[in-house]
């Protein structure tokens, strides 16, 4: 039920197997998928395959399929392509390996695929090709571990032995689709993304990606139509440290970027990123259950103390609300607890009720009755034979009757995933509670689908779809690009409306002598050059310049050290120290750093890292985030800093820098001192792509 290019390719009704073992493999998959449309073989040699009499060429198959699963050798695999493509098949799968991954000559051998296959989709080279479940479709060398259902996620994958791992679950989760893309030569996440968005039997989709073959531009436009078509879009990146990328350049040659700037990117789209197999899993399966969250609050129950105090603990590290209990729920809770029980969430409800249905339905309703946007209930059941199962099976139908009494998404979280057993997963599935195998990985879950819930709730907004990221940049060579001086720097930054020192550019001390007579003192004085990126390392900064031949002395000296001193009015009583940068990943492209400044900036590593363009609002939620936020609020009795200018210099900065596309390749603008009055770029640098002027 896909539609457009990739319709015939991801729900075939005729299929062409080309090659020897890996076709007869996938053949005998198909048949234990319950395939129900024709097949055809392709061999030079063999007569039979799987029990199937082969054609000896391409063009003699009775008619064009609708998928052909090609694993010949990578030379061959280009004569194949073509012919394929001339008949007018759908689409192909090329298995084999040996292509770009393998360096400049396989290169240009999947330059040949890709101009034999013409319009016709490839999935590959170097894949194992797709799975779908809800049609019995098996294009697939190898054994997998799924089953036919009629709805669930969708999975995309670059990494085909990972895909085998998905298929191999046993948490409950219900696969419709699963597709490899190797290579990507034609086809890439974001055109399956789309593809699956479409089918209404797709619940959510499930990405696992080493880099973006098709760019970040084309992967945000795929997110954008899942959401508007209700699907929110779960991402698990590999590739992120250095040497994880180093692996993903050589499976796949797909380009890494950096883990902060990935995530920005992702947070801006609405997408969140799972940061392990399990978590992926488990939230795949509460997308498919829930889909995204209108939040993160949470309220959890169990019958044990220990349990509690362990979901207190893993919430608080995850970063999961525990809202108190409103009046109305509390009371509801005394009613059917009594007044022995501390009403506290999580929740203790201790074992008197165990065995009384009708007082775990009263518990959990009134728990799932607060204001809360999700609701667990700690249950790990006990293994099979080991005794009477009467008290789980009276606990989970209470807690099925309270979730369609409030209308609460709800979940069963087993603490050891071995704890919660198939039958419990399906019984829990089919009434709509979301069974969750472990409880760290279950509120990584809640976390994620909030931030769904967000990307899904602004998919109608055009205009967030239309800057959902900046252009991919221009990848350059270190030390390319032509540097302004702090002088230059500022000036330009001052043009946007960002403030900075009111001074001058000096050749000379009698120079600096009549600039600071009409700026002021004190005075700051800078050495001014190009190629001095960090001053503070050569001795190129006098601060606190309090007359005339402390400022003399200070500007012979550093007229030594360049043709040009920059001499300002000192900044006074500072509130705070930040820096506000301009990072180019080679991924996602341009994103803006916040961080504490000073010359502790990179000791600190106190940042926060947003995709550009960045909102007002985006800037103050990463500010509130850094540790030094509290210092602008005033902290211990100390004057406040000024908060609305902070906010207006890093947009502006930001603004300017989503304004270059690829002529900006570096900014830093350390520090920004902030005071109880104004926020002002103390020092600035900036590295251009090309020598022209920035506006």
């Amino acid at each position: 039920m896909a539609e457009g290019r990739l319709s015939r390719l991801l729900s075939p009704r005729r299929i062409a197997f080309i090659g020897g073992r890996e076709c007869g493999v996938a053949i005998e998959q198909c048949r234990r998928a319950g395939f129900a449309g024709v097949i055809e073989v392709v061999h030079p040699k063999r007569e039979m395959l799987a029990g199937i009499p082969c054609k000896r060429s391409v063009g003699a198959l009775d008619a064009p399929p609708d998928a052909a699963f090609v694993a010949v050798p990578p030379e061959a695999t280009v004569d194949v392509v073509a012919e394929l493509s001339a008949m007018g098949a759908g689409g192909a799968v090329c298995y084999a390996a040996g292509f770009k991954e393998a360096g400049a000559e396989g290169e240009a051998l999947q330059a040949r695929v890709v101009g034999a296959a013409g319009a016709m989709p490839i999935l590959g080279p170097n894949c194992y090709g797709m799975l779908n479940y809800l049609e019995g479709v098996t294009l697939w060398p190898d054994v997998h571990g799924g089953e036919r259902v009629e709805r669930g996620v969708a999975i995309v994958a670059q990494s085909s032995n990972m895909a085998i791992n998905f298929t191999m679950q046993d948490r409950g989760l219900p696969i419709a689709h699963l597709a490899t893309v190797g290579n990507a030569a034609t086809v890439g996440p974001a055109d399956l993304i789309e593809a699956h968005a479409a089918d209404p039997r797709v619940s959510a989709i499930g990405v696992h990606l080493e880099g973006l073959p098709e760019g970040a531009e084309r992967f945000a436009r795929a997110v954008a139509a899942a959401h508007r078509a209700g699907k929110p879009v779960l991402a698990f990146k590999t590739g992120l440290s250095a040497r994880g990328a180093r692996a993903t350049l050589s499976h796949t040659s797909s380009m890494a970027g950096g883990a902060a700037a990935f995530d920005a990117y992702l947070e801006r789209l609405g997408v969140p990123r799972a940061a392990s197999v399990p978590a992926f899993l488990e939230t795949l399966k509460l997308l498919h259950v829930h889909g995204g969250l209108p939040g993160g609050r949470l309220v959890s129950m169990s019958c044990s103390g220990g349990e509690a105090a362990l979901v207190a603990d893993t919430a608080e590290r995850v970063g999961i609300t525990l809202p108190d209990f409103d009046a109305s729920s509390r009371a509801a809770l005394v009613a059917a607890l009594g007044p022995g029980i501390a009403i506290d969430n999580p929740l203790d409800y201790h074992t008197y009720i165990w065995l009384d249905q009708a007082a775990c339905e009263a518990c959990y309703t009134a728990a799932l009755s607060a204001p809360v946007d999700v609701g667990m209930l700690v249950l790990d059941y006990p293994k099979a034979g080991v005794g009477d199962e009467t008290g789980w099976e009276m606990a989970t139908d209470a807690l099925i009757a309270a979730a369609r009494t409030t209308g609460r998404p709800t979940m069963v979280v087993a603490s050891l995933p071995e704890c919660l057993p198939s039958a419990a997963r399906a019984h829990l599935m089919a009434a709509g509670i979301a069974p969750m195998q472990g409880i760290e990985e279950a509120l990584i879950a809640v976390r994620a689908a909030a931030l769904a819930g967000a990307g899904l709730a602004r998919a109608g907004a055009e205009a967030a779809v239309d800057s959902a990221h900046a252009p991919r940049p221009a990848i350059l060579a270190d030390g390319s690009g032509r540097s302004l001086d702090e002088y230059r720097a500022k000036r330009r930054l001052a043009a946007v409306g960002v403030a900075v020192p009111e001074g001058a550019l000096v050749a000379s001390a009698s120079e600096a002598l009549a600039a600071a007579e009409a700026i002021g003192y004190p005075i700051v004085a800078k050495a001014v050059s190009a190629s001095m990126a960090h001053k503070s390392e050569h001795g190129a900064v006098r601060l606190g310049l309090a007359d005339a031949d402390a400022l003399h002395e200070a500007v012979e000296d550093l007229l030594a050290l360049s043709g040009h001193v920059l001499v300002e009015r000192m900044v006074s009583s500072p509130v705070a120290e930040l820096i506000v940068g301009i990072i180019r990943d080679p991924l996602v492209g341009p994103c803006l750093m916040i961080g504490a400044g000073g010359v502790l900036a990179e000791v600190l590593a106190d940042r926060a890292v947003l995709s550009l363009p960045a909102d007002r609002a985006g800037i103050e939620a990463a500010l509130r985030r850094l540790r030094v936020f509290p210092l602008l609020e005033g902290y211990r009795g100390r004057p406040a800093g000024d908060l609305s200018a902070t906010l207006n210099a890093i947009q502006a900065i930001a603004d300017f820098a989503a304004a270059q596309g690829d002529g900006l390749l570096e900014l830093d603008v350390n520090p920004l001192i902030v005071g109880t009055d104004g926020a002002v770029a103390a020092d600035a640098f900036m590295r251009l792509a090309e020598e022209r002027e920035v506006a």
